[in-house]
């Protein structure tokens, strides 16, 4: 596998059956991070080590994925999953306040905002692709996820941010679906939060959230244990480790260890290498079953949403079946086949998948 620009064969990084277009649902790990996360299960298993080796893999992909995103480390806070990471930015807002969210948005990123409507938190959607229309000074957190799970449309993630400025309205964004191949500025946002099973290709169990200074000065960190503390074993008084990792979950080691290396892989191909390699394969597909009209990360929209995106959405009868036969592994939402292409991914996979669906 070659990379646009790059020199490099990359296909190394991984031991993938071919058809594997489903990294909307989780990513296949580069072999670096499935041979850390082997080492660390046998050290486990004949107790070879103590866990501290273990815990500095956190530290790492922390570092790791504030480079990716363009923030601070000592911002970003780890948890295991989005909704767990969400529930102390949700807790602090104010009772009474209307959060603004897509109208088909992943429940990790509802759940957590409507809890709270016992204390008169109130929702309000609006299609993704006009949510900036839709925040006013009644509004007072807009959360969306950057990419959506169930067609992979891009939200406008700058409009937005715009037009919550203006309004003073918190931005949250889940960043789920792009971290890893979609390039953008986490600064500009007052979190941002991923689960990292996906598009970084590591453990299921790994999160991140950056937490702006501003925003986290109004939080609390209800989960607080003694990783979010310098040194907090035993007793009180409370002493809280500074900045975001007061906010951290206590790691579950092994995931960890696998998460640092595949980070690592993500920032040695590139992010935009990784954009323009997954959008290519993308609009391929797109334009070999007739949806498209350039093929390339340029085109025109044809009116299908996902077509500037590595997830597209297409309705094709008996696709689900017709990929099955033909051992491509695909997803289906909302009745529509849903194929996500990564850096893994190469042509071949996609001319099988169009070959098994003509």
């Amino acid at each position: 596998m070659e990379i646009s620009g790059e020199s490099q064969d990359i296909s190394r990084l991984w031991t993938v059956q071919p058809g594997w277009l489903n990294t909307a649902s989780y990513g296949l790990p580069p072999v670096p991070a499935w041979e850390a996360l082997q080492t660390s299960l046998a050290d486990w298993c004949t107790g070879r080590t103590s866990w501290e080796s273990w815990g500095d893999s956190v530290s790492a992909a922390r570092q790791g994925f504030a480079r990716l995103i363009g923030v601070a480390a000592a911002d970003v806070a780890v948890g295991a999953q989005v909704s767990q990471m969400l529930a102390p930015v949700a807790a602090g807002v104010p009772s009474g306040a209307t959060v603004l969210l897509p109208d088909v948005e992943f429940t990790s990123n509802v759940f957590p905002w409507a809890v709270h409507a016992d204390r008169g938190v109130q929702m309000r959607a609006a299609p993704v692709e006009k949510l900036a229309e839709y925040i006013d000074p009644s509004v007072g957190v807009v959360a969306f996820s950057l990419v959506q799970s169930s067609n992979g449309e891009i939200a406008p993630y700058e409009e937005i941010v715009a037009a919550a400025r203006a309004a003073g309205a918190w931005v949250i964004v889940d960043a789920t679906q792009a971290c890893g191949w979609l390039p953008f500025d986490g600064s500009l946002a007052d979190a941002v939060v991923i689960g990292a099973y996906k598009w970084l290709m590591a453990p299921r169990g790994t999160g991140f959230i950056y937490l702006a200074p501003a925003l986290r000065e109004r939080l609390r960190p209800l989960m607080a244990g003694w990783f979010a503390s310098d040194d907090g074993y035993y007793g009180l008084p409370l002493r809280l480790a500074p900045g975001a990792r007061a906010f951290d979950l206590s790691p579950a080691w092994h995931p960890w260890v696998g998460t640092a290396p595949a980070i690592e892989v993500v920032e040695m191909i590139g992010v935009q290498a990784i954009h323009d390699h997954n959008l290519g394969l993308a609009n391929r597909f797109l334009e070999g079953l007739g949806l498209w009209d350039g093929g390339s990360a340029g085109g025109i929209r044809m009116g299908r949403p996902g077509s500037n995106s590595a997830i597209v959405t297409v309705e094709v009868p008996g696709a689900e079946q017709k990929l099955a036969r033909a051992g491509i592994r695909a997803a289906v939402r909302a009745g529509r086949l849903r194929a996500s292409f990564h850096i893994y991914n190469t042509v071949s996979d996609v001319d099988d998948a169009l070959e098994a669906l003509a």
